[in-house]
């Protein structure tokens, strides 16, 4: 491997890291919020509750990049509404769980395991083959903060002050 390699190797995963982190202090100060006599609320029949999506949110990067560094071809999962937590007080140790988890898989993984294949299989049949650190990219933090972005929405349904997120929301202002 060159120098040159190692670098962008390094650079990579240690940005994906740095944003991990950045992105799981913002988590926190939304799940902190979630109230504990709400979780079986929904917006909608179809919906989520808030329990359950607020705890999706909490374990969504370690459950992703655990499935993300798993070799050769994985089976969809099942997809479902979720588990619930029985209370408010469970959701931060759940994502401090998870950012842990998503720390140890990323950090064991090199350049050659990032720009490999991520190959996903239904019933034997491949769905979908992309590089690992794009599935990573799009999945584990993508899908992480469109699942975050509804939990606001949820908040903001019941009334809960929404924290600053990407800059001031209406309810809190980190410039002022």
């Amino acid at each position: 491997m060159s120098m040159r390699e190692g670098a962008r190797e390094a650079s990579i995963i240690d940005d994906m890291l740095r944003e991990l982190e950045q992105e799981a202090a913002t988590t926190r100060r939304l799940l902190e919020r979630v109230p504990d006599d709400q979780l079986g609320w929904k917006p909608h029949p179809k919906a989520r509750t808030l329990g359950e999506l607020a705890l999706h949110v909490a374990v969504v990067p370690g459950g992703v990049a655990q499935f993300a560094s798993t070799p050769g071809p994985v089976q969809a999962p099942q997809f479902s509404s979720g588990p619930s937590p029985q209370s408010a007080d469970e959701l931060v140790p759940a994502l401090e769980k998870s950012v842990a988890e998503a720390r140890e898989a990323l950090g064991g993984m090199d350049e050659r395991t990032l720009q490999s294949d991520f190959r996903m299989m239904h019933e034997g049949r491949e769905i979908f083959s992309i590089p690992r650190v794009a599935f990573l990219r799009s999945v584990m933090l993508n899908h992480w903060y469109h699942h975050r972005g509804q939990l606001t929405v949820y908040l903001r349904q019941l009334g809960v002050p929404i924290p600053s997120i990407y800059g001031a929301s209406a309810d809190e202002n980190p410039f002022a």
